[in-house]
């Protein structure tokens, strides 16, 4: 298996420097991170990768059995990681891949030096018993889910707005529509509901690595409440509320994501 081909790796910076790994979210690719990437590269071996059945990943590798939880996913995270063989990396998960790396470095710790964990959300359906709130309810998910499957180029330009935020800016909105519109909707269809059904609420006890977790002011699919209890439960992390809007800071707000993840990833790596 040509790990590297599989999921399109790159690698950019400086031979023997720190490195950070950026795992885009669901619907995206590693053109998401196109803005912090110049920032990162001056002081970091940055990887970049498309998760399978995304971007310009290899579509033959596929398969709905793997790819039906994170956990093939989380899979595919480790055996890049050994097939750079670049040393303790540190893990930047957007959106779904913040647990994606959770899940990782609750496998195989050694690999990682850090975590952050940008606009997580280890579930998202509201959990009342439990005094949980993920931001919607299980009849919200299963609508949403429902109206992907149906018609997943009507859901894709009616939700990417919404999930991206900042209304002022529409070009931001429409750039994640068409990254959206450019996944195969059979994967997308599998993938969220990976996604949106998953619950990794346990796991997050499992993480021993330094983490940072990094939310915005607003965010309509993470919300503040969401940061606040994934940095309850992993003990000794970070919580930082960037200046920013939406669910995809790296692309609103890149200076300040760059800025966030370059301290952090320095601290971590000396």
């Amino acid at each position: 298996m040509d790990v590297r081909r599989r999921n399109r790796v790159t690698v950019t910076g400086p031979d023997g420097a720190p490195a950070v790994m950026l795992a885009h979210g669901f619907g995206c690719d590693q053109n998401m991170w196109r803005l912090v990437v110049p920032v990162l590269e001056r002081d970091f071996r940055v990887v970049l990768f498309d998760h399978v059945g995304a971007g310009r990943s290899d579509l033959s590798s596929w398969s709905e059995e793997r790819y039906a939880s994170l956990d093939g996913y989380a899979e595919d995270v480790l055996e890049i990681c050994a097939e750079l063989a670049l040393g303790p990396v540190v893990f930047v998960g957007h959106s779904v891949s913040a647990m994606i790396g959770v899940l990782a470095a609750a496998a195989e710790p050694e690999r990682f030096s850090g975590l952050v964990l940008l606009t997580p959300s280890p579930c998202y359906i509201d959990d009342p018993a439990a005094g949980y709130r993920g931001g919607f309810s299980a009849e919200d998910i299963e609508e949403l889910l429902a109206s992907l499957e149906a018609n997943y180029l009507g859901w894709s330009a009616t939700m990417a707005p919404v999930i991206m935020g900042n209304p002022e800016r529409p070009e931001l909105g429409e750039e994640l529509t068409n990254s959206f519109c450019r996944t195969d909707p059979a994967i997308a269809r599998v993938f969220a509901r990976a996604t949106f059904l998953s619950d990794n609420r346990a796991d997050l006890a499992k993480v021993r690595l330094p983490t940072l977790v990094a939310q915005c002011s607003s965010d309509a699919i993470a919300p503040r409440e969401v940061g606040a209890f994934v940095h309850a439960e992993i003990a000794g992390s970070e919580l930082v509320t960037l200046s920013a809007t939406g669910h995809c800071p790296q692309l609103s707000a890149p200076e300040a994501t760059a800025a966030a993840i370059a301290s952090f990833a320095a601290g971590v790596s000396r």
